[in-house]
């Protein structure tokens, strides 16, 4: 199979971590004080060797096989700015992280090009962005998890994850975790935290350790994406409690993994239950630990992102699945 020479932006660390453990080589444009999306290797995560740092100002100077956007500064500026004439005419894949933000029925994605495959990570997102012409695909999230990790739930008190939540408002539900843990034992995780009492970010290669010794994982988002942080809770064992809102809806089955709800006192109720029941909580850790490791395993999404880059570079080394693919899942 020929590695393919693909050039990306570093936007999102925990995506990008998992999205280069494909055999191809990655090219992550670099600029001094690391801007948005030109931080490259940043630290934090064991990056592998097919990835690598390239000053911005070389980037017309190399050879790619494809350019994958991941936000819209990428495609409406970013491109503009780095890539020469030519390597602007290179199959290109837009990477799409979020749900449209300023309608969510009728907001026009900024791709309309029928030459550019639109990838999103979520039926959700698929379903709710307007795509004009541009062929679009869904990729399910896949995550790796340590082998030595594994739910423990001694500690009385749920974990939630959320990076920047004091500034990022009513969308990630501050309201929402400001008003359960006036009746719930939470501890707080993520960049800017301390603001609320929390403890700060906790980096990648211990956050999984850490979450596993609390009773349960709770994403008050009310709309975004499907967050990976709930993937990877998940495939560890933790029971997900959160707002039945968006992609969560399809991830987390009631009674069986986890709970999800609109109404947040229904919720607070299901706490409340497994906080004085961690029989009930190691029940549902397994069926989420089993659920989550199949449908976001790392080797199903490699083997859909290759499919994507084969499909936009023609590319004949790859072979499709002799299965089909129903919204990034194998059948």
């Amino acid at each position: 199979m020929r590695r393919l020479r693909i050039l990306t932006w570093h936007v999102h660390g925990n995506y990008l971590y998992y999205l280069v453990q494909s055999s191809h080589e990655f090219y992550l444009p670099i600029k001094s004080g690391k801007p948005e999306g030109y931080g490259g290797r940043l630290s934090g995560f064991p990056w592998p060797d097919n990835v690598h740092d390239v000053l911005a100002e070389e980037v017309k100077n190399l050879e790619f096989d494809c350019i994958l956007f991941q936000s819209q500064k990428n495609y409406l500026e970013d491109q503009c700015e780095i890539l020469s004439e030519t390597q602007r005419q290179l199959p290109r894949i837009y990477l799409e992280h979020d749900p449209p933000r300023q309608n969510p029925t009728d907001t026009c994605h900024p791709v309309n090009d029928s030459n550019v495959l639109l990838v999103h990570v979520t039926d959700f997102n698929d379903l709710m962005w307007d795509r004009n012409n541009t062929p679009t695909r869904v990729i399910e999230h896949g995550v790796i998890v340590p082998e030595n990790v594994c739910y423990q739930g001694e500690l009385n008190c749920g974990v939630v994850v959320v990076n920047g939540l004091p500034s990022r408002g009513r969308r990630l539900g501050v309201d929402v975790f400001e008003e359960v843990r006036t009746q719930i034992p939470l501890e707080l995780v993520g960049m800017g935290s301390e603001k609320m009492g929390g403890l700060g970010e906790i980096k990648h290669d211990k956050l999984l350790e850490f979450e596993s010794h609390y009773r349960f994982f709770f994403n008050p988002i009310r709309y975004t994406s499907l967050g990976l942080a709930v993937c990877e809770a998940m495939a560890i064992g933790m029971p997900i409690i959160g707002l039945a809102t968006t992609e969560l809806v399809t991830v987390v089955e009631n009674g069986f993994s986890g709970y999800v709800d609109t109404n947040i006192n229904h919720l607070i109720e299901r706490m409340q239950e497994l906080l004085k029941d961690p029989a009930e909580a190691h029940r549902l850790s397994e069926n989420a630990k089993r659920y989550a490791q199949e449908r976001f395993h790392i080797q199903r999404f490699i083997n859909d992102w290759d499919e994507a880059f084969a499909l936009v570079t023609g590319n004949p080394s790859f072979s499709p699945p002799l299965t089909p693919l129903v919204a990034g899942r194998k059948l």
